[in-house]
């Protein structure tokens, strides 16, 4: 399976220089834990939930006044939409990490793919735990 097939299409990167509690209020939002970093039309790193909260509230940083670039993974890995989704896991598995920012051919931001992603997507029934504990749930009522 290519990784187009299991994306989240539809991402836009935001300013290093944005507050993180912006950052915060978007990742609530749109229910995600990441978000890409962009500045001068490339991509230089991702910030995510578990940053936010290590990185700045664990090292004393008020949010209202931390912005992204003081907690933010630089170094980013990425993969492109059209590389098999199982070159893109072991991409993962190797950085130890869970998403991965997509671009395509022309070297645009277009998505990001998560293991979850794959697993909810991925015909092999191996994934089978790994995509029932990915599916999202109805809440409780």
């Amino acid at each position: 399976m290519k990784v187009k097939e299991a994306m989240h299409k539809g991402v836009d990167w935001v300013s290093p220089d944005t507050p993180v509690t912006e950052i915060a209020k978007l990742m609530r939002k749109h229910d995600i834990g990441a978000i890409p970093i962009g500045e001068n039309d490339r991509l230089i790193g991702m910030v995510t939930d578990r940053d936010i909260t290590v990185r700045g509230t664990g090292a004393g940083m008020a949010p209202a006044q931390a912005r992204v670039l003081e907690v933010m993974s630089q170094g980013v890995q990425w993969c492109s939409e059209d590389q098999d989704t199982e070159e893109v896991m072991k991409t993962m598995a190797d950085s130890q990490v869970r998403r991965l920012p997509v671009i395509n051919v022309d070297r645009e931001l277009v998505g990001i793919v998560s293991v979850g992603d794959i697993a909810t997507k991925a015909p092999d029934p191996v994934n089978a735990l790994v995509r029932e504990i990915s599916t999202r749930l109805e809440p409780r009522r």
